[in-house]
C-alpha cells in the first residue's frame, strides 16, 4: 500500500468561497513559498549578512538584530536550503511548512493596513525593500514592502485564518479581494 501525500493550504477553506475577478486592493496568498530563518552565530553576523545578499532567487528580511527570514516563490525549499547551507557562521532553519506568505497590493493597502499595524507605512519611512517582526492584527508577523503598493506577510500558519479574516475585515470598505496567486 502506497500513501500519497497531498499539501493543503491553511486558507483553502477560507478562499473557497471568492470570485475569480480581483479588484484593485487585492491578497494574493502563495501557495508554496519557500521560507528560512537564519541566524547569525556570534563574531559572524557581518560575514553572514554579506554571503546572504547575492544569494539569487531569493528575498531578504530584517527580522531583528543578525535575524533575517529568507522568502522565495520562485525556488524550491530545497534548492535554497543548499544554497544556504554553504553558509559559514549561520543556524538555517526552514520554516515553509510552519508559515504562509500573504501578498497585499492595491491602491488602499496602506490604508487598509494602517488599521491593522501600529507602524508608520508611509513611502518615507516604510520604504520598498523594508522589512520588520510587528504585530498585525494581534498576529506576530513580518512586514515587508516589495512595491510602491505591494506589502508581504509573513504569518505562523496556526494564526493566518485569524490574521487572514482580521485584514478582509479591515479592508471591506476598499472592497478587497483575495485568492491564491496565479504563480
Amino acid at each position: 500500500m502506497s500513501l500519497t501525500l497531498y499539501h493543503r493550504h491553511v486558507l483553502e477553506d477560507y478562499l473557497a468561497g471568492f470570485g475569480e475577478k480581483a479588484n484593485p486592493n487585492h491578497i494574493a496568498v502563495i501557495r508554496r513559498p519557500a521560507i528560512f530563518s537564519i541566524l547569525a552565530h556570534r563574531a559572524h553576523e557581518a560575514a553572514v549578512e554579506d554571503a546572504l545578499k547575492p544569494v539569487e532567487g531569493v528575498h531578504l528580511r530584517y527580522c531583528a538584530p543578525d535575524e533575517w527570514l529568507v522568502v522565495s516563490t520562485t525556488l524550491g525549499a530545497a534548492v535554497i536550503e543548499n544554497r544556504l547551507g554553504e553558509i559559514a557562521g549561520a543556524s538555517i532553519v526552514d520554516q515553509s511548512d510552519g508559515r504562509a506568505l500573504l501578498r497585499i497590493h492595491g491602491p488602499n493597502v496602506r490604508k487598509i493596513l494602517a488599521k491593522c499595524v501600529a507602524v508608520d507605512l508611509h513611502a518615507d519611512a516604510f520604504a520598498i525593500g523594508t522589512s520588520a517582526n510587528m504585530l498585525c492584527c494581534h498576529v506576530s508577523v513580518n512586514l515587508a514592502r516589495t512595491g510602491a503598493d505591494t506589502f508581504e506577510i509573513v504569518v505562523p500558519r496556526s494564526f493566518c485564518g485569524s490574521l487572514f479574516e482580521d485584514v478582509m475585515e479591515m479592508g471591506r470598505e476598499f472592497a478587497l479581494t483575495a485568492a491564491f496567486a496565479d504563480s
